[in-house]
């Protein structure tokens, strides 16, 4: 019999499912999942603090395959996991519906100039003209990040007539390799960022990186914080050296209260909830585990799988 530990929160969309070879032991508290994790041969410990996930892999000593809802595996010891050679399965591409909504959403609130039309409203002010007079028809964006995220972020703005090109390792129309993009972004009217968070990823977008950026152009955030020097950002924002920063993410999370970033009338922080702007987070995950569940019975590769040597 193998043995699946998983979160109670989850029972009634897996429950009716499971095969006859699988049995689950269900937990409620983390307390609940350390004691449960030594038995594991299959887990899912999605866990909010990170010492909380240490501690729990580090008692499963017996997990085959690891299961999160996590697109991003940086809480995560991969290092300990490949050494003990766990199939790790993320949450890539489960929230990537919604957060190209949200990028779109961002975008055009920028574009238009939409939070003055909300203040306007709360001051009971008729306007007579758009505070935004920007479109998205016809202008040019650069996604860096060519997972499930960034190719529904260019279905979508597509449908703008936008002219999308993207940043990836295998050549095709409209792409740019990874040494290609540094010095074509003057071109671009908006860099949507939805890379994965590694230490090859970390800072890419910097002082030199922002200066080449037209006086107009716009930054889009959903990946990690950490993919930007922030205190440099903030500078070209404070100086109107880049036309503005639209972050779902940001470093740290949450933003101190007296950070800057806060104040500036051309950032816009949406406090890492674009991909919690939905209500199927759970439905599709547990749906893709049952999946892998049934390839894992049959000897099958599971998807998707970490990479731990890319971290993604």
């Amino acid at each position: 019999m193998t043995i699946i530990v998983l979160n109670t929160l989850l029972k009634p969309l897996i429950e009716p499912h499971l095969p006859d070879w699988a049995e689950v032991r269900w937990y409620k508290t983390k307390d609940e999942a350390f004691a449960l994790a030594p038995e594991a041969e299959i887990g899912w410990f999605d866990m909010h603090s990170k010492d909380d996930m240490a501690r729990v892999f580090g008692l499963a000593t017996k997990l085959k395959w690891l299961n999160s809802v996590y697109a991003g595996v940086d809480a995560f010891p991969l290092d300990l996991l490949a050494e003990r050679g766990v199939v790790l399965t993320n949450g890539a591409g489960i929230n990537a519906v919604p957060i190209a909504e949200y990028v779109v959403m961002l975008m055009l609130s920028h574009a238009k100039n939409y939070r003055e039309v909300v203040r306007a409203q709360e001051r009971r002010e008729w306007l007579k003209d758009s505070p935004g007079k920007r479109e998205l028809f016809g202008s040019r964006a650069l996604i860096l990040g060519y997972g499930a995220i960034g190719q529904e972020v260019e279905k979508r703005l597509a449908g703008f007539q936008m002219e999308v090109s993207k940043v990836r390792r295998s050549p095709g129309p409209g792409v740019l390799g990874p040494d290609e993009w540094r010095a074509r972004l003057g071109e671009f009217d908006w860099i949507v960022i939805a890379v994965p968070a590694t230490p090859e990823t970390e800072g890419m977008i910097g002082a030199a990186e922002l200066a080449a950026m037209h006086s107009e152009a716009v930054l889009v955030n959903v990946a990690r914080g950490t993919v930007i020097d922030q205190q440099a950002l903030t500078a070209a924002l404070d100086a109107g050296q880049i036309g503005g920063a639209l972050l779902d993410v940001t470093t740290p999370e949450p933003l101190p209260a007296d950070d800057p970033l806060w104040a500036l009338d051309n950032a816009q922080v949406t406090m890492h909830l674009s991909g919690k702007a939905q209500d199927r987070m759970f439905a599709r995950s547990a749906k893709r585990f049952l999946e892998n569940l049934e390839r894992y019975g049959r000897g099958e590769p599971l998807e998707p799988q970490v990479d731990y040597v890319r971290g993604y």
